[in-house]
Order: C-alpha cells, then sequence, then structure tokens
C-alpha cells in the first residue's frame, strides 16, 4: 500500500466514523431524549455535550477535516477520484464542520453556560424551545453531508484501484 493510499484509507475511515456517529445518534440518542421532560432533556444534553469533547472525538471529527484535503491533493492526477475527493472535503467543511461550528456548537454553550437548578419550569421550556429544534435541524443536515461524503470518499476509494 502507498502512502497515498493509505491516506485514502484514513480518510475514508474518519469520514465514516464521524458520519456513523451523526448516524447512531440520530437513531437512537435523540429518539429517547425527545421522550425526556424538559429538565432531563437539558441535563442530557449538557451531559453529552461535555462527554464528547474528548480526544477520540476531536482525532476523528478534526483529523478528517485535514484527511480529505490531504486526499485530494494526493490524487490531483486522477480525474474523477480527484473531484470525488475535492466534493467530499468542500462538502465535509461546509455541510459538517462549519455547520457544527456555527449551529450546533453556540446552542451547546448556551445550554452549557445556564445553571438548570436555578430555572423554573417555564424557563426550562423557553430554553428547550430554544436549544432543540435548531440544534437538531443542524445536527440532521451534517448527518445528511456525512452520509453523501462518505459515499463520495468511499467510491473515490474504489475508483482509485482502478486508475
Amino acid at each position: 500500500m502507498t502512502f497515498k493510499n493509505l491516506i485514502l484509507l484514513l480518510s475514508t475511515v474518519s469520514t465514516a466514523l464521524i458520519g456513523g456517529l451523526f448516524y447512531a445518534y440520530s437513531c437512537s440518542v435523540l429518539p429517547g431524549l425527545t421522550r425526556l421532560s424538559d429538565l432531563s432533556f437539558l441535563q442530557a444534553m449538557q451531559s453529552i455535550n461535555r462527554a464528547i469533547l474528548n480526544p477520540l472525538f476531536f482525532a476523528s471529527f478534526m483529523g478528517t477535516l485535514i484527511l480529505l484535503p490531504i486526499s485530494v491533493w494526493f490524487f490531483k492526477e486522477q480525474g474523477t477520484v480527484f473531484y470525488l475527493l475535492l466534493a467530499a472535503a468542500l462538502l465535509y467543511f461546509s455541510g459538517v464542520f462549519l455547520v457544527t461550528v456555527i449551529g450546533n456548537v453556540p446552542l451547546n454553550d448556551l445550554l452549557d453556560g445556564t445553571d438548570l437548578a436555578k430555572l423554573n419550569a417555564e424557563e426550562l421550556t423557553a430554553l428547550r424551545n430554544k436549544f432543540e429544534p435548531g440544534w437538531n435541524l443542524f445536527h440532521r443536515i451534517r448527518t445528511i453531508v456525512s452520509f453523501i461524503c462518505i459515499v463520495l470518499t468511499a467510491y473515490a476509494a474504489i475508483l482509485s484501484r482502478n486508475a
């Protein structure tokens, strides 16, 4: 295996890891959280948002942001493979990374900076209504874009073998 193929493999795996995380979250965590009371929902989201800030998550989330453009550069001479990887890199940057940074993170920060014990029932409902719909929308966007990135990257990896 060449170094450029190793980078493409790592790009594919890291893209799939992030997409899988978002997909699993959409299929299990969010439907479960929806059933909780306002206080329980907000506490759970605070806990999850704090727990995900760990080296394993950052390695795959930021690693994909770094590895995809490197793959694009390595495969610049391989027409279709190059364009598939370029599309994946641009989509990941805009539809996953930026959506997370501009959409989800500010909502996470809003929630993290709130002392839930000091809020009454009406304030908890208002905070949940301010947080949940937007957060879920941004999450859906990055989940769908991640899936597209997985398909593009995997297809590029398959085509690169035949070039």
